[in-house]
């Protein structure tokens, strides 16, 4: 294995410097060193690879055919050491850097893809790997490191009191309801949430949506009666559609489908309040605080 300890950056750097300049004076005053001191460095360079990197040719000194094969390797390092510090300087700046995000499931569609393709334009540089998991895996992902943001519904993120997390509110969702095509109400004039009251509702068996669902409908003043359970948009909607009940869904994740309609309410509006989360201190991780940007720019022009 190659002794690397010898190939010294900076006494490389003077032997390419005097390839350059063409004498000791000119390569010392180039790098603001004394002659005497660009002498010994050449010489302890010489040393350490074991080849001679000059020789006399009268008054002046000029590089071997060793000392040009090192440069010529060296050559390669330095170009290298440019790209480093190139790419260096654009993370220190937030234009490069990979950021690890965790979402629920209807926000990849509707923040960070858009937000991805925002920074594609903006910040090539800045990659983002998506990894969709419920809120509580996203933040124990987020507190152990193995994701940098972290998407969750306001309701089921850590408290304030938690001091592990930074909170970013990014979004309030309004929830409009799904009602079959041919339902008495879709097409009157107004419809409020107590409207529905003795509807029968599709949603959660249990989980976030259903707390969601509930507490709207309570609100509004009315427990929702279940009529079907299920946790994915497709099947919600094809049982709307059906007329087998009616469902409160987020206007972030609706999906379209010929046979509902898609209601907003004139009172009694309820929302989803959807936030990001970074591990304090995170937040000034310049690629971090690019995605972040690049998120509440795709959620500013929804919020009601």
């Amino acid at each position: 294995m190659a002794d690397r300890d010898r190939w010294d950056l900076r006494k490389l750097h003077i032997l390419r410097t005097l390839r350059e300049q063409g004498t000791v004076t000119a390569t010392a005053e180039a790098l603001r060193m004394t002659p005497s001191a660009v002498s010994q460095q050449l010489t302890n360079l010489a040393r350490q690879l074991g080849v001679p990197l000059l020789r006399a040719r009268g008054r002046r000194v000029e590089l071997t055919d060793a000392a040009r094969l090192v440069l010529r390797h060296a050559e390669a390092v330095f170009e290298q050491l440019e790209r480093a510090d190139g790419e260096l300087a654009a993370y220190l700046r937030g234009e490069a850097g990979e950021v690890r995000v965790g979402a629920f499931s209807t926000a990849v569609p509707a923040l960070v893809v858009p937000a991805v393709r925002g920074l594609r334009a903006t910040h090539p540089q800045v990659s983002v790997r998506v990894r969709e998991t419920e809120a509580q895996e996203a933040y124990e992902l987020l507190a152990a490191g193995d994701v940098d943001l972290a998407l969750s519904l306001a309701a089921h993120a850590p408290t304030a009191e938690d001091r592990r997390f930074l909170l970013v509110p990014l979004l309030a969702d309004p929830l409009d309801v799904a009602l079959s095509r041919d339902h008495p109400l879709a097409a009157a004039p107004e419809l409020r949430l107590a409207d529905l009251a003795a509807e029968p509702w599709i949603f959660g068996g249990s989980g976030p949506w259903s707390d969601i669902t509930r507490g709207a409908c309570e609100a509004a003043g009315f427990s929702p009666v279940p009529a079907h359970s299920a946790a994915g948009w497709t099947a919600i909607l094809a049982m709307v559609e059906a007329g087998m009940g009616v469902a409160l869904v987020p206007r972030t994740a609706a999906g379209r489908r010929d046979g509902v309609v898609m209601r907003e309410l004139t009172a009694d509006r309820p929302v989803r309040h959807v936030v990001a989360a970074v591990r304090k201190g995170g937040e000034d991780a310049p690629a971090v605080g690019r995605v972040l940007e690049a998120l509440r720019a795709v959620a500013a022009p929804a919020h009601p």
